[in-house]
């Protein structure tokens, strides 16, 4: 949560809320004078927002908002749903899916990019760009697939 932090003098900061500290991001020096251009400042910053994300896993469908921030495999756990998952450092192939719908981050990922560019993710390593489908799928296809296009 971000919090504006004003004071006598004409700035104001815009500080990150931690826990039970406070991190200052950045300032802003307002003129009064140019009020115009400090309100085109204040709306042209970045709302971030979550994204709809379907996982489909042994039958059932589950509909999560994810951040752009976290990735799927985090938000699934934390949401209670039991997904295959190991290592969550898109290493061991654990937590393999096949993108149905949408897009996400695979780069903190080890996949090959060819096997990225077929719609295959690793859930602990996919962070949501667009809402999305995805698909879990056994460790198996992914790995004969990763395997195959290492060959190449």
């Amino acid at each position: 949560m971000a919090t504006l932090h004003f004071s006598p003098s004409p700035s104001f900061a815009l500080a990150k809320q931690n826990q039970p500290t406070t991190t200052k991001l950045s300032y802003f020096h307002f003129n009064p004078g140019k009020r115009l251009a400090s309100q085109r400042l204040l709306k042209s910053a970045t709302v971030v927002r979550s994204y709809k994300v379907v996982i489909e896993h042994q039958g059932q469908s589950t509909e999560l908002e994810v951040d752009p921030d976290e990735t799927i495999l985090s938000k699934a756990l934390d949401s209670g749903l039991t997904v295959p998952h190991d290592c969550k450092l898109g290493v061991c192939m654990t937590c393999p899916a096949k993108l149905i719908s949408g897009s996400v981050d695979q780069s903190e990922g080890m996949l090959s990019d060819d096997v990225v560019d077929r719609g295959y993710a690793l859930l602990c390593s996919a962070y949501p760009r667009s809402d999305c489908r995805i698909k879990t799928i056994p460790e198996e296809e992914l790995l004969a697939l990763q395997l195959a296009t290492a060959d190449d």
